[in-house]
Formats: C-alpha cells, sequence, structure tokens
C-alpha cells in the first residue's frame, strides 16, 4: 500500500482546475445579458440581478457538498442562483425557458416578496420530480432513468441488502436517518437529470453551472470529472504522480461520451443488479476486435481476467468510511490487486480481476444512528474494477530480454523473497473486519503452488 502524499497534492490540483474552469463559465455578473431591464418584482427579474439577490440571500446553515474527491469549491448562495452571465443568453432562446419559471419550479412569480415567491408547492429542483416535471416530454429517458446506475441503484442496493433488506427496491424501508444521510453524502453525486445538464453536482459546489441553460451534453472536466473526480477523471487525466493520462485520452483526445453513450447513462429501464451488468456498457473489444491472438500475451491469457490487468497502471483506492464524519479511515492511496472474479456470474470467463478497495465498512452510518450494518458480509470490500488508466505499455506488459512473459506478474522466490506478491490481493492484506467480506476473492490457494517455492 502506498498513501498518497505526492499525489494528494495532484488531486488537489486538479480540483483547483477544475474549479477555475466551472468558476469562469459563471463568473460573468452583468445584469442581464438580454439588453432590456427586468423588474426584480418576478422570478427572471430578481435571479438575473446580482446585487439584488446579495441583498436578500439566505446564508447557508450547512455543507453545501463535497464528495469522495474532497471538499467542494465554495459558491456563495447568491452565485449559484444568479441566472445571468454566461449561458442566460442562450437560455433565453431555448424551449425550455417558454415553459417559465413556475412552470417548472411552482411557487408564485410577479412578486417581489421572496418568501412568497418560494412558498407553497415550490420546488427548488424540479428534476427531483422528474416523472411530473420532466417527463412530460422527455417521457422515455426519465422512465429509463428510474433503473439508472447514475441514479443510484447499485449503491443503494448495496446499502440496503447490507442493512438486511433485499435490493435498491426496499430503500425507502430504511431508518430514516440512515436515508437523510444517503441524500446528504452518496446523492452529492448520484442525483436528478438537473446535476448533469442545468447545475453543477454538489461535488462541485452546486448551483447554476451556465446561466441556467440547459447543456445536452455535458462536458467531462466541469461535468463527469466533478464526481468521477477521485477515481475516473483522477486517473484518466494522469493526475497522480508517477502515473501517465490514459492512452485515449492523451493519444485520441477521446472524451467520457466517445465510449459512454447517453442510451448507458440514462439506463434503459431494466433494473440490473449493478453497472457491470448493463448490456448497453461499453467493451474494449468494440473498438479492439481480433486481439485474442495478436500477440503471445494476449494468446495466452486473453480468456482468463480482464483487460486492466495487464493495462492498467497504479490506481486510487480508500476505505472505511464514517458517512460524513472523519471521512475515510484508510486514506486515499495508489495501489494494484489482482483478486478472484468477484462478479463471474456477470463478468463471465475471467478467473483473477483487478479490484479496487470500496468505502465499506460495518459502522459506516454509525453517525446517522445505525451502529452497525446486519448483513455488512453480503458483498466483498473490494469492488471488481476497470480503472481508467490504460497503457500500452505497463509495469507487467513492459518485458526486459531474454525475460519470460511472466517474469513481470507471476510469484517466484528469489532467495526468501515473494517477487510480484503485492500485485495479488491475499488473506493478509485484509484488516480483521474484512476477512468474513472479502475471503471469497482473496488468491489464497488459487495460484500454482511452485510459484512459491525454490
Amino acid at each position: 500500500m502506498k498513501l498518497l502524499t505526492k499525489p494528494l497534492s495532484a488531486i488537489s490540483l486538479l480540483a483547483i482546475t477544475i474549479f477555475l474552469l466551472v468558476f469562469a463559465a459563471g463568473c460573468d455578473k452583468d445584469t442581464p445579458q438580454s439588453g432590456e431591464e427586468t423588474s426584480v418584482a418576478s422570478c427572471e427579474g430578481c435571479h438575473t440581478n446580482y446585487a439584488h439577490l446579495q441583498k436578500v440571500y439566505s446564508p447557508d446553515t450547512a455543507i453545501v457538498g463535497g464528495g469522495c474527491g474532497g471538499e467542494a469549491p465554495h459558491y456563495e448562495p447568491y452565485d449559484r442562483v444568479f441566472m445571468g452571465g454566461d449561458g442566460y443568453k442562450e437560455y433565453k432562446k431555448s424551449g425550455h425557458y417558454k415553459i417559465g419559471c413556475v412552470g417548472c419550479h411552482n411557487g408564485t412569480d410577479n412578486t417581489e416578496d421572496k418568501k412568497l415567491a418560494h412558498s407553497g408547492d415550490f420546488i427548488r429542483h424540479p428534476s427531483m420530480v422528474a416523472d411530473v416535471k420532466c417527463g412530460t416530454c422527455h417521457q422515455e429517458i426519465v422512465k429509463n432513468f428510474e433503473t439508472s446506475i447514475h441514479n443510484g441503484t447499485g449503491q443503494k442496493r448495496k446499502v440496503t441488502i447490507r442493512s438486511g433488506l433485499n435490493g435498491h427496491e426496499d430503500f425507502d424501508k430504511l431508518p430514516q436517518h440512515q436515508i437523510e444521510g444517503y441524500n446528504a453524502n452518496c446523492a452529492t453525486c448520484h442525483g436528478t437529470c438537473g446535476n448533469c445538464h442545468i447545475v453543477r453536482p454538489l461535488a462541485g459546489g452546486g448551483g447554476l453551472a451556465k446561466g441556467h441553460m440547459f447543456t445536452k451534453t455535458p462536458d467531462m472536466v466541469t461535468g463527469c470529472v466533478v464526481c468521477h473526480s477521485s477515481r475516473g477523471g483522477h486517473a484518466y487525466l494522469g493526475v497522480a504522480a508517477g502515473t501517465k493520462p490514459d492512452v485515449h485520452f492523451s493519444e485520441s483526445g477521446f472524451s467520457c461520451l466517445d465510449c459512454h453513450s447517453g442510451a448507458e447513462l440514462h439506463g434503459n429501464g431494466k433494473p440490473v443488479n449493478q453497472r457491470y451488468a448493463y448490456t448497453e456498457l461499453p467493451k474494449c473489444s468494440d473498438c479492439h476486435s481480433g486481439v485474442e491472438t495478436s500477440n503471445s500475451f494476449h494468446s495466452m491469457h486473453y480468456n482468463d481476467f480482464n483487460c486492466q490487468v495487464c493495462h492498467s497502471q497504479d490506481y486510487n483506492n480508500c476505505g472505511s468510511c464514517h458517512v460524513h464524519g472523519e471521512g475515510a479511515r484508510i486514506p486515499s492511496y495508489l495501489g494494484f490487486k489482482i483478486a478472484v472474479n468477484p462478479i463471474p456470474d456477470i463478468k463471465q470467463g475471467f478467473d483473477f480481476t483487478l479490484v479496487r478497495r470500496t468505502l465499506a465498512a460495518p459502522d459506516n452510518w454509525e453517525k446517522y444512528d445505525v451502529a452497525e450494518y446486519a448483513n455488512f458480509d453480503a458483498f466483498p470490500t473490494y469492488n471488481f474494477t476497470t480503472p481508467h488508466n490504460i497503457l500500452r505499455w505497463t509495469s507487467r506488459t513492459k518485458v526486459s530480454d531474454g525475460k519470460s512473459c511472466s517474469s513481470n506478474c507471476h510469484i517466484r522466490n528469489e532467495n526468501g523473497a515473494l517477487i510480484n506478491y503485492d500485485l495479488y490481493l491475499f488473506e493478509t492484506d485484509l484488516l480483521e473486519w474484512e476477512k468474513k467480506a472479502s475471503e471469497g476473492i482473496v488468491v489464497d490457494n488459487h495460484l500454482p503452488a511452485s510459484w512459491f517455492t525454490r
């Protein structure tokens, strides 16, 4: 385990970069850009008048966001609801603008009274009730999204099963405090339509991202990477010390949406146990066809383990989290572990795969009045993983002259020292409370005995 000392500063640099890009996208405070003054006695007039928002805003009473990537950039409450600036002029020409503010948010228009404007059935984030507010025009997408992994179904499934229930459909049966904890923490990324298409995710500070303009295709850095910073974005952009950007980024310039389609992200309406069960997920073979026998490595091991076992760099891990408490008690670290395939029913044919340490711990919800999970051992504490940090030549695929293809990955005993031992997940790598949960995926007794003899 290599604790991230230098890499942490790199992660901070990524966070600062994201903050500057996101902030620049919404920092123009000209009021308004349409060339006409609008009375503050209206929704639009108030929310395009920056000086007025500064006078009437309500201070935050709780931390707005944050997540696995660290603390969120801070935006003042009036910045988060300011509609002017970049995107506002474009928004006024859109079909969504014609619906009108109360058409989505309810409340009362044409009043200078802030309390009255936000009274009654006012909805701060209409896509929280997407079936009513978005489904009128986007019925198929909204219906499909109910079971989307981006809607948190996979995460909710693990929380409920570890809590002694049956799956994500039982999420509402959890103790109310635990549901509140999930919404205040996990849902900072797993959210609604608006989190990708209208506002910055809470993990990125929250608030309108582009003057209320609806962005059909989210930007990779200010959208996707805001939530997928500690794992996907962190790896793909090559942020951590000693790592390089993914070859699909450095050589091809691919953004997330070059591989991950809208159909995948929105879901297809068919509930799945977890994200790797989605039929719409991209596969390496979609682009790299005919590689099964392209070299001796592939010919030998193509069906033994996933591509990332050979082609990934070290990737980010962390674990044992007190939700909304002290954070991860196993600090973020770069690591690399090969284990017995944890999901052979979904990823069939792979004997061994890469795994990533999760945040799961028996007392995850202690801060929300749940002392321990009722059924914590239902899942391993390491998940199947496909890090987005692919290189053609890695410490396993670079073979020195005169060496066999196994020299960088098979364990061998050299004068009592076990070379390549650290690549694999053994029982000795597990903390005491992890052992029962993860005993089925450790490689003990699954590797050739000859690897450990002189």
